[in-house]
């Protein structure tokens, strides 16, 4: 094993040395050598020739699947796409390589680039926020499994800016529902967004304007909609008036003044159903 390790050093020493043109690179590439491709690889990896060792471990990795230098060659592979900031490909190698090699010493920091390279795909909050899940998933993943890692506190800063992102999304989605709720002829989908934002997201900067936004979608609807079903949607409105108080009772800003009006506009429409009531 000693003298393998001789051997692929001194076989980097000298691809450091003659690759230095572009003519010995083109000769490596065409090359059969695989030994030769792979010191050629590591060496232009170290230097920071990503692009250059990339051409090269692609033709040699499959040849050395199952033999001692695959984990490091592996490793370096997906770094090598996390340096050239092709992330998709990065979180896929380093997943592959989480997987075949669990007791390498690299297995840790393989962890946390693969979760790092889904957050660098996470998108502005108002695109799909599929890639966002998947790297809040990965990120709370190496919390879990490396609750001591040096990495720890960074990761626990881009877990919260993920959560924000979920937030901000769902909540803005919930507000588009209200929105467009005559276009859709239903105020339904945006009470149902509302309700599953408050319960999705409980500590959420969002939650006084999801609890309103919910009260105001009832209301609408309760007014816009058959008048023989009115006075029920009128109280389910008021529940969620109520729900509304639980909380910021003794709230100043405008959102609670619009609250307390619509809670008038309620119990004033309430009584005058009833004294229509006998005249019908």
């Amino acid at each position: 094993m000693f003298l393998k390790y001789i051997k692929i050093t001194f076989l980097s020493l000298l691809a450091a040395v003659s690759l230095g043109s572009c003519s010995d690179y083109q000769k490596l590439l065409r090359s059969e050598d695989t030994a030769a491709k792979y010191a050629g690889a590591d060496s232009l990896y170290n230097a920071g020739k990503y692009k250059k060792a990339l051409k090269l471990m692609e033709q040699i990795v499959p040849a050395y699947r199952g033999k001692p230098q695959a984990e490091r060659l592996m490793f370096i592979y997906a770094n090598t796409f996390y340096e050239l900031e092709d992330f998709y490909l990065a979180g896929y190698q380093f997943d592959r390589f989480e997987t075949s090699f669990p007791q390498s010493d690299s297995v840790e920091v393989a962890a946390y680039k693969s979760a790092k390279s889904y957050y660098q795909l996470s998108p502005r909050f108002s695109l799909d926020q599929k890639d966002t899940r998947t790297a809040l998933e990965k990120m709370q993943k190496y919390i879990n499994n490396y609750p001591d890692s040096e990495y720890r506190l960074e990761t626990n800063v881009l877990v919260k800016e993920l959560r924000e992102k979920l937030e901000k999304k769902d909540f803005e989605v919930a507000m588009q529902y209200l929105n467009i709720a005559d276009y859709l002829g239903s105020y339904i989908p945006a009470i149902e967004a509302f309700e599953n934002f408050i319960v999705d997201h409980p500590g959420s900067a969002y939650k006084k304007e999801a609890y309103y936004g919910r009260l105001e979608a009832a209301y609408k609807r309760a007014i816009t909609g058959v008048p023989s079903l009115v006075q029920e949607r009128l109280i389910t409105a008021q529940g969620y008036y109520n729900s509304f108080q639980k909380y910021y009772k003794n709230d100043t800003s405008e959102i609670k003044i619009k609250a307390d009006e619509i809670a008038r506009e309620i119990e004033a429409k309430k009584i005058t159903i009833l004294e229509e009531e006998p005249t019908r």
